[in-house]
């Protein structure tokens, strides 16, 4: 029997001051956009900010339905707005912030299994990687460089050719 194993590289920022300040401006962009979360089940805030390659923030948050299976994540929301809105632009970096009104979140939530798969498939298609930066209200991040390392045995389309 033949063992792999499969590793993930994370990069740790402990404030915001000690990132880069586009990096910054996106997290700061994505802790804007929990304002605009639904979130009356579960208290649970997620805001995403996703930088384009031509400059262009897009905010998005989670949407709540009391049937969770229904639920819209922040990152998949963000994802949809720019493919709709921005057709063709590249998602560079997205910040993805969590908050609970009830309770001090001090360790970054990394995304949910339909969010990675729907991130992985968005660099597929874009041919290039998505930089994600995980924050929660401790204000440290967690930066990994491609969206596919979160999910490293993904599924894809070449199978389905």
């Amino acid at each position: 029997m033949e063992k792999r194993t499969i590793s993930c590289n994370i990069h740790i920022a402990k404030s915001l001051e000690t990132l880069d300040s586009s990096d910054a401006q996106l997290v700061k962009a994505a802790r804007e956009a929990l304002s605009l979360s639904y979130s009356p089940y579960s208290n649970f805030k997620v805001g995403a900010a996703a930088l384009l390659e031509d400059g262009t923030i897009v905010k998005g948050a989670n949407q709540e339905n009391a049937a969770y299976p229904m639920c819209i994540c922040a990152e998949r929301s963000v994802l949809s707005i720019t493919s709709n809105s921005y057709m063709g632009k590249k998602v560079v970096v997205m910040a993805i912030v969590v908050h609970n009104p009830n309770q001090r979140i001090t360790v970054p939530a990394s995304p949910c299994g339909a969010c990675r798969q729907v991130l992985s498939e968005t660099e597929d298609r874009q041919k290039t990687p998505i930089r994600l930066l995980l924050t929660s209200d401790s204000d440290e991040t967690w930066m990994i460089g491609s969206a596919k390392d979160l999910l490293p045995l993904s599924f894809n389309g070449d199978l389905l050719s």
